[in-house]
């Protein structure tokens, strides 16, 4: 009997169905995570048309336990995100997240705000010193900002440093963006300084974000 027709060639079949319905899991995941990501910012972001309205408690969701809290724009409005309160990992899933210990965009001091490599921050990947970020809060109240460093640091050995004389803004996500598996120790850290229109400030005046070395 040839294996073809013979319990090899079952064997075989059966593995090359296993695979495929691996696959089809695998990329079905993915495709989910993104869509998520996207249907859950357009929740968020009438919840914070609401907020903007006045409504003191405006939630993207009845059962939500975060409220957004500023919009993220970068690329001269090519990506436009809404940023939820509070650092959790479930809050994550559905939009970048403010960490609640820094301060609100726009304020002296480092706001830091932290998103997932593969849905929101993304696009990271593609910024570069000088680029402009700006950051709207629901009250009215807008801050523009200017990346001075981009670099990757180790979260084991370093930390961010919160206080600052200006205000300052930090965007996190893991690296590298290409990774296989999530929860790594990399992280690309984004440093960007306050600027005003008609400011005579240079991007290399502005002193660099302190890290503090954890040993």
């Amino acid at each position: 009997m040839s294996w073809r027709t013979g319990w090899g060639w079952r064997a075989l079949q059966a593995a090359t169905l296993v695979l495929l319905a691996v696959g089809f899991v695998c990329v079905g995941e993915a495709a989910w995570i993104h869509v998520k990501a996207y249907v859950a910012q357009v929740a968020i972001a009438r919840a914070w048309h609401r907020a903007q309205a006045g409504a003191p408690d405006a939630k993207p969701w009845p059962w939500a336990d975060t409220r957004p809290i500023a919009r993220l724009t970068a690329g001269q409005g090519a990506h436009e995100l809404m940023v939820l309160e509070g650092s959790n990992g479930r809050n994550l899933a559905f939009g970048p997240t403010h960490d609640p210990a820094s301060v609100l965009p726009g304020e002296r001091g480092n706001s830091v705000i932290q998103g997932h490599r593969d849905t929101h921050f993304a696009f990271l990947r593609d910024l570069r010193i000088g680029d402009t970020l700006r950051v709207d809060l629901a009250d009215g109240r807008s801050s523009s900002f200017a990346i001075v460093d981009l670099r990757i640091v180790d979260s084991r050995r370093w930390r961010i440093a919160l206080d600052a004389d200006a205000p300052r803004l930090t965007l996190v996500t893991c690296y590298p963006f290409d990774a296989v598996r999530s929860g790594g120790p990399l992280r690309m850290v984004v440093t960007a300084a306050a600027i005003s229109e008609g400011s005579s400030t240079t991007i290399g005046s502005i002193p660099l974000l302190r890290f503090a070395y954890l040993g």
